[in-house]
């Protein structure tokens, strides 16, 4: 037993995590009214909600397109609908399969089943993570400046000893990880490029689905409460984000946006819809690519 809880202690702290998030957001909302939240569910715009999931799934083209343009500077020469197709498997296996399987390792495995390099394709997807790192990092500020203005001292001492310590960290990985693109500056900017786009388009994303439910925030506040979202997502203590997203956004929504508990949560959920429902297509590669990797397991751990 005392094994057992060893080998899975960090997947038990994560589902704890996410349960814990799960059950404080519940909380919250239990303590605005019954009904709220359906309410508000109900007022969203199917036409706002489409917009939404056409905005998503071009900010996954451009996500493989960031992974596509270092594959390429390798030597890799993978067609980019290959490496759309990796990346929205990851997607989905990211979002269906979180306990067991994480995305970089299924895009990893579907590389190596296509027969491409496994030590270029590591480094690649460990680049890929730290380009999107180093985007969101840019648009950091756009979310700190409207938390500092709150006036909270502890938050404000907590969010930048947090920012610290992932620069710190994020250093440290992309010193020893870009080796391969450092004589590539071209590639790494088409990257960072690709990595802004798809940023702008989460950020559109969300922003549709507040219209969808007659709220104007600004875009660019938008922008910034996403980005402090992901910031906190990062932190392994739950299953990728389950809870913790849905939870941060709903606080920071009411805090910063203007809208109720019932409003920023039902934003929250469906944000999460939009993220499952554009990782579906992944679905129809991952039964061969998930074979490959049972024949020859890769050796990256997500």
């Amino acid at each position: 037993m005392t094994n057992w809880f060893s080998e899975n202690r960090q997947t038990i702290v994560r589902v704890l995590g996410s349960i814990l998030a799960l059950a404080l957001l519940i909380i919250l909302l239990e303590e605005e009214g019954d009904g709220k939240l359906f309410s508000a569910l109900r007022r969203v715009s199917i036409e706002y909600f489409l917009m939404a999931i056409v905005a998503l799934s071009i900010s996954r083209l451009f996500a493989a397109l960031r992974w596509h343009i270092l594959l390429q500077s390798a030597g890799v020469e993978i067609p980019f609908l290959r490496s759309v197709m990796l990346t929205f498997t990851g997607n989905f296996s990211s979002n269906f399969l979180p306990t067991t399987i994480g995305g970089d390792v299924v895009r990893l495995g579907g590389a190596m089943q296509l027969g491409y390099d496994q030590a270029v394709c590591v480094a690649s997807l460990v680049a890929d993570r730290l380009i999107g790192l180093a985007g969101m990092s840019v648009a950091l500020p756009l979310g700190l400046v409207p938390v500092f203005s709150l006036g909270n001292g502890a938050s404000q001492s907590i969010a930048f000893s947090a920012l610290v310590k992932k620069g710190v960290d994020f250093s440290k990985r992309a010193f020893l990880s870009f080796s391969i693109w450092l004589k590539k500056p071209l590639a790494l900017g088409g990257s960072l490029l690709a990595a802004f786009g798809n940023m702008a388009f989460i950020y559109l994303a969300i922003h549709l689905l507040l219209f969808g439910i007659d709220h104007h925030v600004s875009y660019w506040l938008v922008a910034g409460l996403y980005t402090l979202t992901y910031f906190v997502t990062l932190f392994p203590v739950s299953i990728n984000g389950l809870g913790v997203q849905e939870l941060s956004m709903t606080f920071l929504l009411v805090q910063l946006g203007g809208l109720s508990p019932s409003e920023s949560a039902t934003v929250a959920l469906l944000t999460r819809v939009l993220f499952i429902i554009t990782s579906l297509p992944g679905a129809f590669f991952l039964p061969s690519i998930l074979a490959a990797m049972n024949n020859k397991p890769p050796a990256l751990n997500d």
